[in-house]
């Protein structure tokens, strides 16, 4: 179907439907919560009954957009919903709730490797969030964009392009966010809640993560690392160290940064960063993972050392072949 298609496909599931789930992927993060806010929003102004339910936790600061409160934190208890809406939702599992085939699904996400998994699948890789995407879906439906409901998106939206500085950002991005400002967002407040906000705990895991960087100037890859004992100690989660990432990228002659979190013993996520023409979405698929073309990431499993060295050889190799 084409996209025009498809949003008139899910409004029309949506106002046919009385009793509806949103979700968003596990560890959430600013598009999958401040869009499923505007959403949940949505649909109480249109007079479903909804519930926004996810398994993980809502990460700081994004616990402060409008609603936030109102998310359900856990599994599913409830099955009779008429539809479940799932944002970012790579595959079937990613939300961590289960049993979620036993209703009609929805899927939208802007990953280009995103299973067809659900009764409808929305996926738009040229969009810069699913917060982006949510808009045209509101606008077919012909609601009125409120304050909270344009705050959470241009919250989903700014999250997403790390403040309109990503290569996501785009003209159609900035154009809905102008949108969003006039009827409601104030452009400054979201951007000093997500951009400005940050906890002791964050700040001090900014320290600890930094000190393990290293890099390598002759190939422009630099990489830190992170113990889980660090989260730990700390009461954060992986979702916490987004912007870290993002910040070794700034580094002048860094075009890639490799991140290794560890997750579990002998487990471990490898998320990369680039600048350019380096496609780290590529270099993850090729491993079992994915993501965007400057954005992505895979897993690896081994002790600390062996990890390291396998990710940097992946990354080394698929630099030399691009070349």
């Amino acid at each position: 179907m084409q996209k025009r298609d498809i949003i008139k496909a899910i409004g029309e599931k949506i106002l046919e439907s009385r009793k509806i789930l949103i979700s968003s992927h596990l560890r959430p993060d600013g598009d999958s919560i401040g869009t499923g806010l505007a959403l949940f929003h949505l649909f109480r102004k249109m007079g479903k009954y909804v519930d926004f339910i996810n398994v993980d936790k809502t990460p700081f600061p994004f616990t402060r957009l409008p609603g936030a409160h109102e998310i359900i934190i856990g599994e599913i208890k409830d099955y009779d919903y008429d539809m479940a809406l799932l944002l970012e939702c790579s595959e079937e599992g990613r939300s961590g709730h289960k049993n979620i085939k036993r209703f009609f699904t929805i899927n939208i996400d802007h990953h280009h490797t995103t299973d067809l998994y659900a009764n409808i699948n929305w996926i738009d890789p040229s969009a810069s969030a699913v917060g982006e995407m949510v808009f045209d879906l509101i606008s077919e439906l012909k609601v009125e964009f409120d304050k909270t409901i344009s705050t959470n998106l241009y919250a989903a939206i700014a999250s997403d392009t790390g403040a309109f500085r990503f290569s996501n950002t785009t003209a159609k991005s900035l154009e809905v966010c102008a949108f969003l400002a006039k009827n409601g967002a104030d452009p400054y407040e979201v951007s000093k809640l997500i951009f400005d906000t940050y906890s002791y705990q964050k700040v001090k895991l900014l320290g600890l993560v930094l000190s393990t960087l290293n890099v390598e100037p002759e190939s422009g890859i630099a990489h830190i690392s992170m113990p889980k004992k660090f989260l730990d100690e700390l009461g954060l989660t992986e979702v916490d160290t987004e912007d870290i990432i993002s910040l070794v990228r700034s580094i002048e002659g860094v075009n890639i940064v490799i991140f290794v979190k560890e997750v579990d013993r002998g487990k471990y996520r490898i998320s990369l960063r680039s600048k350019g023409d380096i496609n780290s979405g590529r270099i993850a698929e090729l491993h079992g993972g994915g993501g965007h073309f400057h954005a992505a990431g895979f897993s690896l499993e081994g002790d600390y050392e062996t990890v390291l060295k396998n990710a940097l050889q992946i990354v080394k190799e698929s630099i030399v072949k691009k070349k």
